[in-house]
């Protein structure tokens, strides 16, 4: 039999794990993920709590949830600035300027190591999603 602390069980109460079944389940539940991913340090109980959470998490998108498209670069950059409600302009701290974004989304430009590294951050995606099949140049 396991044996159960009473922190484990204070945690346990906060977000009781179960089968999520609607997206407003999700969310929440990936909102208690973000935040304990975002700790400096976790509790010695709190990773089974995200290991238990990453497994509902996953077999809920496993049922439900839509396949990702394979996009990259700059077509990923599009999707990512139109889910977020952003503008050109809020890409400046990126590209310098909101001509320089614009001529990269309108494919006159391409993203250089730099942008794809700031994007990256930007994003918390791994700068790897941001190389196209026609490489980054320098």
């Amino acid at each position: 039999m396991f044996t159960t602390n009473d922190n484990y069980l204070k945690i346990l109460s906060a977000c009781p794990p179960r089968p999520i079944k609607n997206r407003d389940e999700f969310l929440k539940v990936q909102a208690v993920i973000d935040g304990l991913i975002d700790q400096p340090e976790l509790s010695p109980d709190e990773p089974d709590y995200l290991d238990v959470l990453g497994t509902l998490v996953y077999d809920y998108e496993e049922r439900v949830e839509e396949p990702i498209p394979d996009i990259f670069g700059v077509e990923l950059l599009k999707v990512l600035i139109a889910d977020r409600g952003m503008k050109q302009k809020d890409l400046v701290p990126i590209f310098k300027t909101e001509s320089i974004a614009s001529d990269i989304l309108n494919g006159k430009r391409q993203l250089t190591v730099e942008h794809i590294q700031k994007l990256a951050e930007f994003f918390h995606l791994s700068p790897a999603v941001f190389f196209s099949t026609s490489h980054a140049t320098e």
